[in-house]
């Protein structure tokens, strides 16, 4: 019996007298899988929303009910239960604001502050107050920090469940030399070397399989080249369904199990009873060189930090080993930052704006869009406070420094451009030939002529040059006739002799 049992009924009958509840359990309780079959014994249809992919085929296959993600959809054997990821229930909230068939809407692992949880919470709210007051809403959190998510519900009552967690002893275990920090998607090649040397230290040392935490999948499949003689196992979003299901499932063997940040709270892996944390996750920042979004990889929070320890004591004392200092640890941030405050919020603005609040307008978020990025700014929205500011052209000064393209060629650019302009407005300056030119052209046509192509082949004989005792025939303009000048005298003699001697 898992320890959500105890908080069942409390759960259900603050449901039916308020609509709203705020769950808080540690992972491994069983909220994921044992409240929503429980609310559908109770009569009570059920969606759970779950942040990622890998954690909702994890949570469907457990309970055997139907899930749908984006590109997939099954059905389980069991009804009254869907699991779909956040994405797919903003989805069904633009396309159907009244969730027809639907009386029980679970948002899990709220705690990891996803943009498009905090988002459908603010809709599913919205859509309470206005369209359905009978929607109950269950917004489930892995960790204590609750008094914000129950004002947010409007004092919603928070229910409580205690689990069962051994103790967990802490290895600092930081590497000899100095690494480089990571930047962007780059991680010193050093410390994914020494991660490998740690994993094959705690399985020398320690019992039970070994769970790593790595930032990305690159990262995984480097560490795991380098434990080929172990049995490994890779854990990430775009793992196959025959990983994920032989993750989940107890094995007779030792194994190490390398995963991602999914590993944390939405899944639960049997048998780990060492953890080796490499201090690094991949979170979604805004490229302001570029304008996008895009993964960077930054250290972990203190947070984040205990719920991976926390894996190693859930079947009995564990180990954790930390690749870092413990001054370190005492540096890193408490938790981390919702991706709301840094993300980028182009898709937040458009989903917004079809909701009918553009600039997120009358929402009700944990965390409001930040100012210097406000989304009423936008140039996607329906009503900008302020206009887009009119692109610069690429070799304007300053326009290179504005994207992060620096050196020989931005200047070079730059020179070019200016002659360009310079040109342009001397020529504005000579005349109205141009202008003729242009109005005199027909609509379509180019009004300045192309110069016609350069014939290729054998080029014509010269022609032999006149001699320079001769000269040309001049027209006379008076007679309309060429007039011949009588040729010049060969040296010696006089003109007159010349003329008598051709004669």
């Amino acid at each position: 019996m898992l320890p959500i049992h105890a908080a069942l009924p409390d759960l259900i009958d603050v449901l039916e007298k308020g609509g709203c509840a705020v769950l808080t359990a540690p992972p491994g309780t069983g909220k994921t899988t044992v409240v929503p079959l429980a609310l559908a014994d109770a009569g009570l249809r059920v969606v759970v929303a779950e942040p990622r992919r890998l954690a909702v085929r994890a949570a469907a296959h457990r309970m055997d009910v139907g899930y749908t993600i984006k590109g997939e959809r099954r059905t389980g054997a069991r009804k009254g239960v869907e699991v779909v990821t956040t994405g797919v229930l903003l989805q069904r909230l633009q396309r159907d604001q009244e969730l027809p068939g639907v009386d029980v809407v679970m948002i899990d692992e709220c705690h990891e502050r996803h943009l498009d949880a905090d988002t459908a919470l603010a809709f599913l709210l919205d859509v309470r107050e206005t369209l359905r007051p009978d929607l109950r809403l269950v917004a489930a959190s892995a960790t204590a920090d609750t008094a914000p998510w129950s004002r947010l519900l409007g004092d919603a009552p928070v229910v409580s469940a205690s689990g069962v967690t051994h103790p967990v002893e802490i290895v600092w275990a930081p590497p000899a030399r100095p690494v480089v920090p990571p930047h962007g998607l780059r991680v010193d090649p050093a410390l994914l070397a020494h991660v490998a040397d740690v994993v094959r230290r705690a399985l020398a040392t320690h019992e039970g399989d070994v769970l790593c935490f790595l930032p990305g999948v690159g990262e995984i499949t480097r560490v795991a080249g380098m434990l080929q003689d172990l049995n490994v196992l890779q854990v990430h979003g775009q793992a196959p369904a025959r990983v994920q299901d032989a993750v989940l499932r107890p094995s007779s063997t030792r194994r190490v199990v390398l995963a991602t940040s999914v590993a944390e709270s939405s899944l639960t892996v049997p048998g780990v009873r060492v953890v080796v944390d490499s201090g690094l996750a991949r979170e979604p920042r805004t490229d302001h060189a570029r304008g996008l979004g895009s993964l960077t990889t930054v250290h972990v929070s203190r947070a984040s930090a205990d719920q991976r320890a926390g894996r190693a004591g859930r079947e009995g004392p564990g180990t954790v080993y930390r690749c870092w200092t413990a001054a370190a640890h005492a540096r890193l941030a408490p938790h981390a930052p919702p991706e709301i405050a840094l993300a980028d919020l182009t898709g937040f603005a458009l989903q917004a704006a079809c909701w009918g609040a553009p600039g997120a307008a009358g929402l009700a978020l944990l965390d409001p869009p930040p100012a210097r990025r406000d989304v009423r700014r936008h140039p996607h929205t329906a009503h900008p406070r302020r206009p887009h500011p009119r692109p610069r052209h690429p070799g304007t000064p300053g326009a290179f420094r504005e994207s992060g393209v620096s050196g020989r060629g931005g200047r070079r650019c730059g020179r070019r451009a200016r002659g360009r302009r310079r040109d342009s407005r001397a020529g504005n300056r000579e005349g109205t030939a141009d202008g003729a030119r242009r109005r005199a052209s027909p609509p379509g046509q180019s009004p300045h002529r192309r110069r016609p192509p350069r014939r290729r082949g054998r080029r014509a004989p010269v022609r032999a040059a006149a001699p320079r005792s001769g000269r040309r025939p001049r027209r006379d303009l008076a007679q309309g006739q060429a007039r011949q000048r009588p040729p010049l005298a060969p040296r010696g003699q006089t003109p007159d002799q010349g003329a008598r001697q051709g004669a």
